[in-house]
């Protein structure tokens, strides 16, 4: 049985609207296909990109910590 190490939340989305832009916009700045950064957007990541991590820190003028999250399995799940 395999256990839960916890998991990565992108907070893309709440970046995007706290920037005053859209996916579009932030597509056309980072030089991104709008899909993955919908993708991004929706948490529907399954390996991360670090230079797409890096393009969305600097156009978003944001550190990598604001990016990302990670959640901790709960304690019981690893018994």
């Amino acid at each position: 049985m395999d256990k839960d190490y916890g998991h990565l939340e992108i907070r893309l989305m709440e970046l995007i609207k706290e920037r005053g832009l859209n996916k579009y916009k932030l597509s056309n700045k980072a030089e991104m296909n709008w899909k993955q950064i919908d993708n991004y957007c929706n948490n529907n990541i399954t390996r991360l990109d670090t230079f797409v991590l890096c393009k969305l820190c600097t156009v978003l003028n944001c550190e990598i910590k604001d990016l990302l999250i990670f959640v901790p399995a709960s304690i019981e799940d690893n018994n």
